[in-house]
């Protein structure tokens, strides 16, 4: 995992999250997961509490839509880290 991803983390949220956390995280994301609202959905309140930001329910409708839309592969939970964190 590029440690840009994790640095943007700590920039933004103030708190460091390791690759180990991000690896036990990305584990249960299969490609099913991103074509499920409701997978969707518990995966974003995983990350929100990973690093302690609350998302609001408009803003976790945008990151479904903008997730289901990028056709984005199920494995890079980099690029998921990426537009979370742009939020």
């Amino acid at each position: 995992m590029s440690k840009d991803v994790l640095n943007v983390v700590k920039k933004k949220t103030g708190k460091n999250v390791s690759e180990k956390d991000i690896y036990k995280l990305a584990s249960g994301v299969k490609p099913s997961t991103m074509q499920s609202d409701a997978q969707l959905r518990q995966l974003i309140k995983q990350v929100s509490g990973l690093v302690n930001v609350p998302v609001s329910e408009s803003t976790m409708n945008e990151l479904i839509q903008a997730i289901k839309s990028s056709k984005m592969n199920g494995n890079s939970m980099e690029q998921l880290m990426k537009m979370i964190s742009k939020k």
